[in-house]
């Protein structure tokens, strides 16, 4: 798999496997690619995000739980 680093939306060059690449020098092809990878780098972080919220709010759900069963007892 290649390693790709894309910095800001708005960057100039992507480094692909340690090298350089002006973004106006590609094809639009590759351009489309580029665009397509940082839409799913961004759907990725947005699932990490809903990810942790969910993971905090089963911890608080597993708290009360646990406060519950010891009031029963």
């Amino acid at each position: 798999m290649a390693d790709i680093e894309v910095q800001e939306p708005n960057a100039q060059t992507i480094s692909i496997d340690e090298k350089d690449y002006e973004i106006d020098s590609l094809s639009e092809e590759a351009k489309s690619q580029l665009i397509s990878m940082r839409v799913a780098d961004q759907e990725i972080e947005s699932l990490r995000q809903k990810l942790a919220m969910a993971q905090t709010a089963r911890n608080a759900y597993a708290v009360a739980l646990r406060e519950l069963l010891s009031e029963d007892e």
